[in-house]
């Protein structure tokens, strides 16, 4: 009876396949395998012990468990590649949202930069997944900003220009001057984070509105259901800001002035990104649009 034992090392971890006991001469064999728990094995697929090249027997058996530790950690492999070129995949794009940021002077705007970064990001994934039909234009609501600024921001991406900057009220029960709490669900009256997908216009009780489509499951995916949409108001603009001191407050819905209504909703219906952001970390972790 004899014992075979080898460690086999590649630039990156050792594999230790210990075979005992095996009878040479005999027909009884039991192999015990020292599971590998990380990286790559290139080397364990060609490895042969000295003793295993002269038993056809313990020659199989060696190089299976081999094979299959090879196997299982490509797989590994693969996930690992996957992970890595994902990070440099999401590294390019925030470089790239960071120089857009800089040359279309976005910051002197008032724009969170963060804000447009998650908002290219979510974006980027949307065209790869060709969810977005209207790639020219991007919307941004600027929720770090209070009611009294101009937060809500529509991009042409093609041309790198700022088409509108104006402004855009709340849910009544989001907050007051600043929306703090959002909510997806009916009568909650709040706001509701994260990307939305513009639909066709129609003239509703506030008059001409576009609907739009939650993307995002479990934070705005009930939008229908609430009769989200994005309207003009007479309750958000300078004149009722002057006249009672602060912004009026939606049910729930993107109200924009009037003045400009029009003008907004033809540039970004029928299949255009609209992200509504705060910097909520449970969001911004879970969204499968910035993170898919």
């Amino acid at each position: 009876m004899k014992t075979l034992s080898k460690l086999v090392s590649t630039s990156s971890v050792s594999l230790l396949v210990i075979t005992s006991p095996v009878l040479i001469s005999g027909s009884h064999k039991k192999i015990n395998e020292i599971p590998v728990a990380n990286s790559t094995v290139v080397s364990a697929v060609n490895y042969m012990s000295p003793v295993a090249k002269n038993s056809t027997t313990s020659n199989k058996t060696i190089t299976y468990a081999a094979v299959t530790t090879t196997v299982s950690t490509n797989n590994a492999n693969y996930a690992v590649d996957a992970a890595a070129k994902k990070a440099f995949e999401v590294k390019m794009v925030i470089r790239e949202a960071s120089g857009i940021y800089d040359s279309m002077r976005l910051g002197r705007t008032g724009l969170n930069q963060k804000a447009f970064e998650y908002a290219w990001r979510g974006y980027h994934n949307l065209l790869k997944k060709g969810i977005v039909q209207k790639s020219n234009v991007l919307s941004i609501c600027d929720f770090t900003q209070s009611s009294r600024r101009k937060r809500l921001y529509v991009i042409d991406v093609t041309h790198r220009k700022l088409l509108y900057n104006t402004y855009v009220a709340h849910g009544m029960n989001s907050g007051v001057e600043y929306a703090t709490s959002f909510s997806n669900q009916p009568e909650s009256f709040k706001s509701s984070l994260g990307f939305y997908l513009t639909s066709r216009s129609y003239k509703g009780r506030n008059g001409l509105s576009l609907k739009i489509i939650g993307l995002e499951k479990g934070y705005n995916d009930l939008a229908a259901k609430r009769n989200i949409v994005l309207h003009g108001a007479d309750y958000i603009g300078n004149e009722y800001l002057n006249n009672n001191g602060e912004m009026g407050r939606s049910l729930g819905c993107a109200a924009i002035p009037t003045q400009v209504n029009p003008k907004i909703i033809k540039s970004i219906k029928n299949g255009s990104a609209l992200f509504m952001y705060y910097p909520a970390k449970k969001y911004l972790s879970s969204s499968a649009v910035i993170n898919g």
